[in-house]
């Protein structure tokens, strides 16, 4: 029996995954030792650019997240299916979430995210969205500004990259402090709802390590890019 054909790129994207997940269970493992510990950030470098627009890291291979975006319609960005989310809600949802991780609970400074940000990308919300009903998804998807989306991306990668590349070996056990939770809630990252609220639990008990595992690399494709190829390749004709 002859293999179902498979859309344009599908291959590279597969092969792409799978060097990402090898990647990921082997810098989960190196950098836990001290004597490993470089070679393991270095491999969590490269999972973290693969995740990307290549733009962030300067490279001329494309990314998974490069992988997506390519031949990719307008009106497939905005396709809700009946279970899940669109397209252009994941990458605003993985990129706002790298955000509020990445700079206000790993590096302590301020988030990409703010008024002039919010107001290029043309939304009313703050929040990463894990709340939102279809019909508030269907407004984020018709009124987003993609071309600012994809900037705010790139503009979070870089600022991420550059925690990362100063990431110590004795970082890795410090538990997030009720300070920086709290930041999140004053930086609008989690609104009062059940759906949105159990975040600030889930993060508040991880130390750095486990927010490098989730939030900073797997978050991005176990949970998200992966549904979104599938989107793409039903939807994309």
């Amino acid at each position: 029996m002859e293999n179902k054909k498979r859309p344009i790129g599908w291959n590279e994207r597969q092969n792409m995954l799978k060097i990402f997940q090898e990647n990921q269970k082997n810098w989960t493992i190196l950098i836990c030792k001290q004597e490993t510990f470089f070679e393991g950030k270095n491999i969590l470098l490269k999972n973290h650019s693969l995740v990307h627009d290549k733009k962030v890291y300067k490279e001329n291979e494309k990314t998974i997240y490069d992988l997506l975006w390519e031949n990719l319609k307008p009106e497939t960005c905005k396709i809700i299916p009946e279970k899940g989310t669109s397209i252009l809600w994941s990458i605003w949802h993985t990129t706002r979430i790298e955000d509020l991780i990445s700079n206000l609970i790993i590096g302590n400074k301020e988030t990409i995210f703010n008024k002039e940000m919010q107001s290029q990308l043309n939304i009313k919300i703050k929040d990463a969205g894990n709340s939102m009903t279809n019909t508030e998804i269907e407004l984020l998807n018709n009124n987003i500004n993609v071309k600012a989306l994809k900037d705010y991306r790139i503009k979070v990668g870089k600022s991420t990259k550059k925690i990362l590349e100063n990431l110590e070996f004795n970082d890795l056990k410090v538990k997030v402090k009720p300070e920086q939770i709290e930041k999140i809630v004053q930086n609008g990252g989690v609104v009062n709802d059940p759906s949105s609220i159990w975040l600030l639990d889930y993060w508040g008990n991880k130390n750095i390590l486990g927010l490098l595992k989730v939030p900073i690399t797997s978050h991005h494709t176990k949970y998200h890019f992966i549904p979104c190829f599938a989107i793409k390749e039903k939807y994309n004709k």
